[in-house]
């Protein structure tokens, strides 16, 4: 449960600095995304139930700055993704956005300042991986950053811990959905999870 929680909240990083100075190097690039995630999950005025919408609406403004959600989605459906029309697609990214931010934005509104190390940034043409320790109970945990150069620079579309790509997880849960029910089953099954999320939070 502890590494289940930790890669929660690692998806989106939490930095506390960078080793790079390169403008326009994967590390320097996110790290002010980062930094300003931190800045308002730390944001006293911004806790608690009375400011969730607003504090939801500023993270998932500032992580979208970073992460590229329609690249995961693509990666996620896998060869599925050809075969819908670029209406349905739009509507996947929707979606998934959705259901990564009803998932994960709890656990980081739980972020209590865990220091994060950047540590390693290995480029190779288009692909990068930018490597970080995340401490916790004195153990340094390496989590790593899967990034892709895009027209808008350097942007995050999978994360890896100890072996787990965020990636490749949603691709074996969606592998029998798809085989049961189709796309169609897939998207009502990812609506009907994003509405169960949002009565809960009534």
């Amino acid at each position: 449960m502890r590494k289940i929680l930790l890669l929660l909240f690692v998806v989106y990083g939490l930095s506390l600095g960078s080793c790079w100075a390169e403008e326009e190097s994967p590390t320097a690039t996110l790290k002010p995304v980062l930094n300003d995630l931190t800045s308002v999950l730390a944001d006293d005025s911004l806790k608690g139930p009375a400011h969730l919408v607003e504090r939801r609406k500023k993270i998932m403004s500032l992580i979208k700055r970073g992460f590229d959600f329609r690249e995961m989605s693509r990666r996620i459906l896998g060869k599925t993704w050809r075969q819908i029309d670029d209406q349905e697609r739009d509507h996947f990214v929707e979606i998934m956005t959705k259901l990564l931010e009803n998932v994960y934005i709890g656990k980081l509104e739980g972020y209590t300042g865990q220091a994060v190390e950047f540590v390693e940034e290995t480029v190779r043409g288009e692909r990068a991986q930018v490597t970080t320790l995340i401490e916790d109970n004195n153990t340094k945990l390496p989590v790593h950053y899967i990034m892709n150069k895009t027209d808008s620079g350097w942007m995050v579309y999978d994360i890896n811990i100890e072996g787990i790509s965020l990636v490749r997880n949603y691709q074996e849960q969606f592998k029998s959905i798809l085989r049961k029910d189709g796309y169609k089953g897939l998207v009502q099954a990812l609506e009907d999870k994003n509405r169960s999320f949002l009565q809960e939070a009534q």
